[in-house]
């Protein structure tokens, strides 16, 4: 389950992207990032922390992930709709939050509740991020995720049969395909969660974003939500396997209306999100 939220890959600008009548989703935002990275770096955790995670922490949540996941996969033989599945899920991910002893906030809560569907963009921090979602928003969503996943054995059985949304990025025409099918998903009433950078940030720096969830933000005429993660790169940032427990928060964002909107306005929109969750991490980090 982990790290499987993405929102469409990045593809060539000089692909036939022409072959479509229809608008295309720019691949990525053209986005200056900034020239000083935060002032983070992939610590190792201190010796104690290290090995209780190796000898603890670690076996725990392989065994959860396999638990939860074995559940997950028999009530997808009866639930047809992914929301037995996206319980299983929530639990899962509150098991995981419970063994890193990492607490979480929500701050803005009551943001969450002024639209029934959204899009919601998240940056990318860790692995943790997603349990992190899972456990703490508290209404049923789905995901979007690379298509290769769906060919793993158990992820892909579980992204099947609880209706996330797969994303191919081979072609210009195959990604706005796959956008399509989030589009779908919005307007059936199921709000959409995503990592519009596309993959976890090396150092704690906000990434390049891809304006797919603005793109399907705007084609399902519902708002943007930025959701900007705090602490989840501490707790376990790229290239380091050990978990070092520390209180985590999700800071909600105004939402962005898109209404009146064209695909043509998914960079400025994209843009704004950019703006959105690059000043609130940077406010809650100092802070912090």
């Amino acid at each position: 389950m982990n790290d499987s939220l993405a929102d469409g890959a990045a593809t060539n600008k000089n692909d036939s992207a022409s072959q479509s009548a229809e608008p295309k989703p720019s691949p990525t935002l053209t986005v200056e990032e900034p020239t000083d990275p935060y002032p983070f770096t992939s610590k190792q955790p201190p010796f104690v922390l290290r090995w209780l995670s190796y000898l603890v922490a670690i076996p725990l949540i392989a065994l959860a992930t396999a638990g939860f996941g074995c559940i997950s996969l028999l009530a997808g033989l009866w639930d047809k709709s992914g929301r037995q599945q996206h319980a299983i899920a929530r639990q899962w991910a509150r098991t995981l939050l419970l063994i890193s002893l990492s607490p979480v906030k929500i701050i803005g809560r009551e943001k969450l509740h002024e639209h029934e569907t959204a899009v919601y963009a998240s940056n990318h921090l860790s692995y943790m991020d997603t349990p992190v979602l899972f456990a703490k928003l508290p209404f049923q969503f789905r995901i979007l995720a690379k298509q290769s996943l769906w060919k793993v054995p158990f992820i892909g059985w579980y992204l099947n049969r609880s209706g996330q949304v797969p994303v191919d990025s081979q072609s210009p025409r195959s990604l706005v395909a796959s956008l399509n099918r989030g589009v779908a998903t919005v307007k059936q009433g199921l709000p959409l969660v995503l990592f519009p950078e596309g993959g976890r940030a090396a150092t704690g720096q906000l990434q390049t974003m891809m304006s797919g969830c603005a793109y399907m933000a705007i084609k399902a005429q519902v708002p943007l939500v930025p959701l900007t993660l705090i602490g989840t790169y501490e707790l376990l940032p790229i290239h380091v396997y050990a978990l070092h427990p520390r209180p985590i928060f999700i800071v909600v964002g105004d939402p962005i209306p898109t209404v009146g909107l064209s695909t043509r306005d998914a960079d400025t929109l994209t843009q704004r999100l950019y703006g959105s969750i690059s000043t609130t991490y940077s406010q809650y980090s100092q802070n912090g």
